[in-house]
This record gives structure tokens, C-alpha cells and sequence, in this order.
């Protein structure tokens, strides 16, 4: 990938190494102390930040880990909300067992997510990122919640490109039968999705990073997204089929085929408030492959930026707050 992408600037090409040797040796003082856990089934646990507040539970995408909703100490989107009077509540899937390979997408919002929401109550609202908002679209349709938030959530995949979902293809047919063999979609086959989806700018940002100090706040940010997007649990096969086959290639929210209980998971039937947030300059997951429902608020900040970038505590997290204030009870 960073031959093809710097085969006409070898000054690029060195930038880039450099930068990728400066985040291997820097040092990674960001580990901290996350919220309370407060209910556990089996392997998944829920985390309570702040004591009042209305309740909101937030669901992580089973892609990666959900320590980018809590990433440092300085830049903590759930101590924010906290602060400002909430009650956040944050999902962590755990990592998959062994006797789980059979254990979907809906699977993970049937036995874990819809009895870890009934630990907190119907007041709660439930905000979903990334594939984490789809899940829950899906467990909204089961267990009505006060209110849905929807953060750069993928629904109708046509709206990727052609190219994005043929490569998708691709790299799903060629993965698949090891994956099944082990029963696992390794986090590095994830990664390679993520890859393929905008080399060109994972291949620039380890240039930005060489010339950057990995000691100040701007550095230890940057380190801990990164530590962030190339770490996490593998999915169960299950899981990372249905992600592949059912969604990304076939199709089945975006065309109403997507089911929970024998149930379409169809948002616009959920009679409940919705914020849907996006962004239009998303590359994981695009702005025209969001739903086109609720009230729908376009940023221009980035699949992950917009979470933990610097802008993310004057825009994402106060519409956030502000929305969440003003949701009825059921």
C-alpha cells in the first residue's frame, strides 16, 4: 500500500516510515481508569460514568474496541457528558469465546445488549457509532428506549462506492474460509477493510505524524487513536458474515430484509425521537449510506474525528448533551 501510494515520491514514502517508526517507539502514558462497571452478562459488562442525569447507554461497533468513546483522561466524550449532568453508560462487547463462532450481529443485541439495557430502565436513551448504531436500530425495535442517537451509522451500503464494495467483496471471499476455519474474523483482517476503504490517508497520516511532537497533547491524541484502530477482539465468524454477506455486500437493512425476532428492523417505524448525525467526509462510513431519517445533522469532522477531535466537545458532544436534555420520558 505504501509503495503504490508514494511510487512517485520517494521523499512521501521515507516521511511515511518515519512517521510509523516515531508511533512504534512512543511511549503510551494514556491508559487510565474507565467507569464504573455496573452489570455484566457473561462476557460483555456495562460501564455507569457519573451518578445523575438522565441515563443514556452508548453501543460501541463490535469493530474495534469502545475505548474511543473513552480514549485519554483529557479527551473522554463519556466523562464530558458526565460533567455536564448526564448519566452515560457505555457497552464493552468483551472478546468472543470459543464455543461462539455461530453467534451473529443480532445475535450480540438479542444476548447481550437487550438484558444489559433492561439493567438500567426504559427512561434510558440509546445512542449507537458506527456499526454499534445499526445494533441499535435493532435493539430498538425490541426494547423501546426514550430516544435513538445514531452517530456515523452505515444502513443503506449503496452508498459506497462500487469500488469500496466490490473490494469489500473481495477481501471477504479470499478471508472467509480461514476465518470459518478458526471461527474468528481476526481485528487485522478488519483493519485491511478499513485500508482499502482510504489508503491514501493512512498512508498520509503516519506523514503528518513524523513531524509531530508524540510527547504533547496533539501526539498522545493521535497515538491513542491509533493504539485504538489497530487493537480490539476479532468477531465471531457469525458476526463477521452477516457484516460481509448480509450487510455490506447484500444489502439487507438498506433494503428492509434485516430482521430481529422475526421482526424488520426498520427505523422510520420506531416511534420514538431520532437523532441521526453524519458526516461528509466520512470515509468508513459515508454520509449517503446513513439513513435518510430523524433529524439529520451533516458534520464535516470525519468518521472518527468527530468523536475525538479537537472540535468534537463544541459540536458532536454538545448535540449530544442538548438533544438528550430535552427527550421526554416515555
Amino acid at each position: 500500500m505504501l509503495r503504490s501510494e508514494t511510487a512517485d515520491d520517494p521523499a512521501r514514502q521515507k516521511a511515511a516510515l518515519a512517521g510509523l517508526k516515531a508511533y512504534q517507539k512512543a511511549l503510551r502514558p494514556h491508559q487510565h481508569v474507565r467507569g464504573e462497571i455496573v452489570a455484566n452478562v457473561g462476557r460483555a459488562t456495562l460501564r455507569r460514568y457519573g451518578g445523575g442525569g438522565r441515563p443514556v447507554i452508548f453501543v460501541p461497533s463490535l469493530i474495534n474496541g469502545p475505548e474511543v468513546l473513552d480514549l485519554t483522561l483529557e479527551n473522554s466524550m463519556m466523562q464530558w457528558l458526565a460533567d455536564q449532568g448526564l448519566q452515560p453508560h457505555l457497552i464493552d462487547w468483551g472478546t468472543p469465546l470459543p464455543d461462539e463462532h455461530d453467534l451473529s450481529i443480532i445475535g450480540h443485541v438479542e444476548t447481550y445488549l437487550l438484558p444489559l439495557i433492561d439493567t438500567v430502565g426504559p427512561d434510558a436513551a440509546l445512542a449507537g457509532y458506527c456499526l454499534g448504531g445499526a445494533m441499535a436500530m435493532a435493539a430498538a425495535t425490541i426494547r423501546r428506549p426514550s430516544g435513538l442517537i445514531l452517530v456515523a451509522a452505515p444502513w443503506d451500503y449503496r452508498g459506497f462506492s462500487s469500488q469500496t464494495r466490490e473490494g469489500i467483496r473481495q477481501l471477504w471471499n479470499a478471508a472467509a474460509p480461514v476465518a470459518e476455519s478458526m471461527g474468528l474474523v481476526p481485528a487485522e483482517l478488519l483493519q485491511q477493510l478499513f485500508w482499502r476503504i482510504d489508503s491514501a490517508r493512512t498512508v498520509r497520516k503516519f506523514e503528518e505524524f513524523a513531524t509531530k511532537d508524540p510527547t504533547n497533547i496533539a501526539g498522545l491524541n493521535y497515538i491513542a487513536v491509533e493504539d485504538w484502530a489497530n487493537g480490539g477482539p476479532p468477531l465471531t465468524f457469525a458476526a463477521g458474515r452477516e457484516l460481509f454477506e448480509d450487510l455490506m455486500i447484500g444489502n439487507a437493512s438498506g433494503e428492509g430484509r434485516w430482521q430481529i425476532d422475526g421482526r424488520i428492523i426498520d427505523p422510520a417505524a420506531l416511534s420514538i425521537p431520532i437523532l441521526n448525525i453524519l458526516s461528509t467526509t466520512d470515509r468508513i462510513t459515508p454520509a449517503e449510506s446513513g439513513w435518510n431519517g430523524g433529524e439529520r445533522i451533516e458534520l464535516a469532522q470525519g468518521h472518527v474525528g468527530m468523536v475525538v477531535g479537537s472540535r468534537a466537545p463544541e459540536s458532536l458532544w454538545q448535540m449530544l448533551f442538548d438533544w438528550v436534555s430535552q427527550v421526554r420520558n416515555n
